[in-house]
């Protein structure tokens, strides 16, 4: 037997230790020298949460069971936790192996293939989603108390801090956040252009022109320039426990936990810009004005820097034209762009279509190519027809022999419980043919 060998941790803490992955493997290169198996293929997932299939070596794994050339006949895992901890995907994904003649087998759960042995594995699998949820209920709890205390909890910082180590307990590394000087400087920039009056593009050109760049790889863009002018913890407030990460869903506000920050933005600064960014925000327009099917949506391209082109109002709505999307989130230094009134550039393409593609002699072409398909289908409807009443007939008149063959007490009908007599026959007959319309049951019972 071919075996591929998938071991999992859940954290990246745990990978770093290095101790569950190699004990893994220890126990299940032992189990295959045992059984006299073959190790074919290991896939090692540092980090993963097997809650979803959002696991590259996973992937490749399930890619690799389901090839035609099949690599390995069997998947061994340490317990089924470590291949889903998700009872219906557990399901799911064992099935596709199964499908692709693939056994997924667990050390430390044995199971037999009768039903009581997919009973207990399917036990298996719901009591290790209960076990996950019972664990993500008490690492959050775990978590607010940390940031009720100020601590980080992880995950990239906002822009403008870096997270610090401030203290040990146990083995838990407590984290603070700290200014960032250099990052701290632009936020303070941004602040200062909008309150001079710049808008978020014109900021997001500015940092661009001086080569200023965010999280040292991307270039700024007004959506990133908007995400610093709405950050509360500029203003000395973080947030944790906002948004629900699997589902990427706000939660309600009274779940949230507030943590002091250090300062980067004067609270009445931010607060006066938080308000100027309000008014100053595009009027609202009904949804048939601007979320109407556009004509050139992912078509239109800008000829200076090959960017799509994004649509754009004017005076509350009344005007729309084709504008870069490079221009619009990154300013004037990525493409001084162009705009274009979206009714001429879309009477444009459609002249153009109407004289290349729409011309007299092409539409010919297409409405005799369009009535030959509809008169070849118009045929075929008219054999298949032929062919179902023929069949109609046919059955009708198998249905008149089988009451005539009942009436003449030929063939008897099962459901009658006493034999006919001979005498009968004539009754029977005549109760038959006397109602035309009775369904079969009454005519069987007539005819008994």
């Amino acid at each position: 037997m071919k075996v591929a060998l998938y071991l999992r941790v859940s954290t990246s803490r745990q990978a770093e230790k290095d101790l569950s992955i190699p004990d893994q493997r220890n126990q299940c290169e032992a189990w295959c020298r045992d059984k006299g198996w073959t190790v074919a293929a290991e896939y090692v997932e540092p980090g993963a949460s097997a809650t979803d299939e959002k696991r590259p070596q996973f992937q490749r794994m399930m890619d690799d069971a389901t090839r035609a050339d099949r690599p390995f006949d069997i998947v061994l895992v340490h317990s089924f936790s470590r291949f889903f901890r998700d009872s219906f995907q557990f399901e799911l994904h064992r099935r596709t192996l199964e499908k692709n003649r693939v056994a997924l087998v667990s050390i430390t759960q044995t199971v037999s293939d009768d039903p009581g042995g997919q009973m207990f594995r399917q036990l298996c699998a719901m009591f290790d989603e209960y076990q996950s949820k019972e664990n993500a209920k008490h690492v959050l709890r775990a978590m607010k108390e940390n940031a009720k205390q100020g601590f980080w909890n992880g995950g990239p910082p906002p822009f403008g801090y870096r997270a610090v180590t401030v203290e040990t307990r146990a083995d838990a590394v407590k984290k603070k956040l700290e200014i960032d000087p250099a990052e701290a400087a632009q936020v303070r920039t941004i602040f200062d252009l909008y309150r001079g009056g710049k808008g978020v593009r014109a900021i997001a050109d500015a940092l661009n022109r001086k080569g200023l760049i965010y999280r040292k790889t991307r270039r700024w863009t007004s959506g990133l320039v908007h995400q610093v002018l709405t950050r509360e913890a500029y203003a000395g407030q973080h947030y944790f426990n906002r948004t629900e990460a699997r589902r990427k869903v706000g939660k309600e506000r009274d779940q949230w936990v507030a943590f002091e920050t250090p300062v980067i933005i004067d609270p009445a600064v931010f607060d006066a810009v938080r308000k100027k960014l309000e008014s100053r925000r595009p009027a609202r327009v009904p949804g048939r004005i601007t979320g109407g099917p556009t004509l050139l949506t992912g078509i239109a391209r800008c000829a200076t820097c090959g960017g799509g082109m994004t649509i754009r109002t004017g005076k509350g709505g009344r005007y729309r034209y084709y504008t870069c999307n490079n221009r619009v989130n990154e300013g004037g230094s990525t493409c001084k762009g162009r705009n274009v009134p979206m009714e001429a550039l879309d009477t444009a393409v459609l002249g153009a279509l109407e004289e290349r593609i729409l011309a007299p002699e092409r539409l010919e072409t297409l409405l005799a190519a369009l009535v030959d398909r509809a008169r070849s289908r118009a045929q075929d409807d008219a054999g298949k027809a032929k062919d179902l009443r023929k069949r109609l007939k046919d059955a009708e008149s198998r249905i008149e022999r089988l009451y005539g063959a009942l009436a003449e007490g030929t063939v008897k009908d099962p459901t009658c419980s006493a034999p006919r007599s001979p005498g009968s026959k004539p009754s029977a007959k005549s109760a038959f043919r006397s109602s035309p319309r009775s369904t079969p049951a009454r005519t069987f019972r007539a005819a008994c």
